[in-house]
């Protein structure tokens, strides 16, 4: 069933979401009529490097209002697009549960609102309490993770639920179990044996950095299976290379620059994207704002993206 075809869409909770603060530019606060539902999850409890995640969502929609609404890769414009910023989830201080128990509630309430979800975090352990709800509405799921981690963790720093397991919580409530995992450039050398041997890693070598066209080429072939399929984007933004985005709790060097995401959208849009997250950005690691901006650039093609789809 597609998100855009529910029924009867239920109200919006009025504790479920906080909806001071900035808004990202070109939302509306009410939900009717919108396509696409974007929400903030302000958490790091699980930080085990550099803290400041909590404070991601606020910065990107901060500095949004410093882009254009018009995206002339893909040739689309956020003013063409009715799309809500429906503020930030409302989540408890401290364990990871009952935050991604708030985290999977709220996902739920978007889609029961007929709209796309694409939530801003925040740190990576929050995707499984979203990708939860998704795939409850959506049971043949299919997962495409870009960051420098593997996230395959059973436990780190004494909880199931750090950022470092987000990817191994994810595979626990997808039905189908299908996860791409592209371009991942750090991990145990246990993750990494599993990845090879589930044939879920896309992309990985000497100078594939240097190669966005080969990168892309990979990832066509990887996703050409699951054409026509819901799929649920997961950004960590430490994907991308400190050069470009300093700002990150856990950055890896090696990693990728605009023209590898660009490639990748150009595949992406002609799947069936359903939901996505945005997650790891500390603005406060980098002074210049330069990582907020990227985040915030990545949250606008996501959007757009979103509301194009059928």
């Amino acid at each position: 069933m597609s998100v855009s075809s529910a029924s009867a869409p239920a109200p919006l909770a009025p504790d479920l979401f906080d909806r001071d603060g900035a808004i990202f530019m070109g939302s509306r606060r009410d939900p009717e009529g919108c396509r696409v539902g974007l929400f903030g999850v302000p958490y790091d409890g699980t930080t085990s490097f550099r803290p400041g995640t909590r404070f991601g969502p606020s910065a990107i929609r901060e500095v949004s209002s410093g882009l254009e609404t018009y995206d002339p890769q893909l040739d689309l414009d956020l003013d063409d697009l009715a799309f809500a910023d429906l503020g930030a989830v409302a989540i408890p201080f401290g364990a990871p549960e009952p935050v991604l128990a708030a985290v999977g509630e709220a996902t739920s309430a978007v889609l029961a609102l007929g709209l796309r979800p694409l939530m801003l975090g925040g740190e990576h352990s929050i995707s499984s309490g979203a990708v939860a709800a998704v795939a409850a509405r959506h049971p043949d799921l299919a997962l495409v993770q870009l960051d420098a981690h593997a996230d395959l963790r059973q436990s780190w720093l004494g909880t199931s639920h750090s950022h470092a397991c987000a990817m191994r919580r994810c595979l626990e409530v997808l039905p189908s179990g299908d996860l791409l995992q592209v371009a991942i450039r750090s991990g145990t050398r246990e993750e990494f044996e599993e990845l090879r041997r589930s044939d879920r890693l896309v992309g990985q070598g000497p100078g594939l950095s240097l190669q966005p066209e080969r990168l892309q080429a990979e990832l066509v072939a990887a996703l050409a299976p699951l054409r026509g399929r819901p799929i649920y984007l997961t950004v960590d933004l430490d994907w991308f290379d400190p050069a470009v985005m300093p700002g990150t709790g856990t950055p890896e060097p090696g990693g990728y620059h605009w023209g590898h995401f660009a490639g990748l959208l150009e595949e992406l849009r002609q799947h069936r994207l359903v939901a996505a997250d945005v997650v790891e950005l500390a603005p406060g690691l980098d002074p210049s704002g330069v990582s907020a901006v990227l985040a915030a650039k990545v949250t606008r093609s996501l959007l757009l993206l979103l509301g194009q789809g059928q």
